[in-house]
């Protein structure tokens, strides 16, 4: 897993949509679902459950997510 693919991940499960991710992190809607399938795929687990446009995080996702801010802290501090 590569850092940005986690920081798309994050945004994601920050702003709640993957229009809104997109948005923010100046990429096309098609571009980050295709992104987070492919993540989903590697961990081979779902990250999300899909509720409409809406995404909630699942168990694995929260994980995901708590790990990636102890990185970006652990890399705040170098």
């Amino acid at each position: 897993m590569e850092l940005h693919t986690l920081r798309y991940f994050w945004t994601i499960a920050e702003e709640g949509t993957i229009s809104q991710a997109a948005t923010v992190l100046h990429l096309t809607q098609p571009t980050l679902s295709r992104q987070l399938q492919a993540l989903e795929t590697e961990l081979d687990t779902a990250l999300f459950v899909r509720d409409g446009r809406q995404m909630q995080l699942t168990e694995a996702g929260l994980l995901l997510k708590s790990r990636a801010e102890e990185i970006w802290r652990y890399q705040m501090r170098q």
